[in-house]
């Protein structure tokens, strides 16, 4: 299959990010944007939105807190000062 270049203008702070990120999960930028590219085609879809969503892992992470607030476990108690915060964690 014949390859093309597309230029984009993004700023250099997330390039680096996008990059950065990329290799962690083992792939180039290259991939993760040809990637939303096919997304775009098959789904004929984009989302932009300035509300901010949840990750799924966050999800995960608060089902889990909810849990434990349900349980009533890994919780502190209120406190009314720094000082008695500062002696809890101290106590800890």
């Amino acid at each position: 299959m014949a390859k093309a270049i597309i230029n984009i203008k993004t700023e250099k702070e997330i390039k680096r990010n996008a990059q950065k990120l990329a290799e962690e999960l083992g792939i180039s930028l290259s991939d993760v944007l040809n990637a939303a590219i096919r997304n775009f085609i098959r789904t004929r879809e984009i989302r932009i939105s300035d509300v901010p969503q949840m990750t799924p892992e966050f999800e995960r992470f608060l089902g889990s807190v909810e849990q434990d607030i349900a349980a009533k476990k890994n919780l502190s108690p209120a406190f009314e000062t720094s000082d008695g915060l500062g002696h809890y964690l101290a106590s800890q």
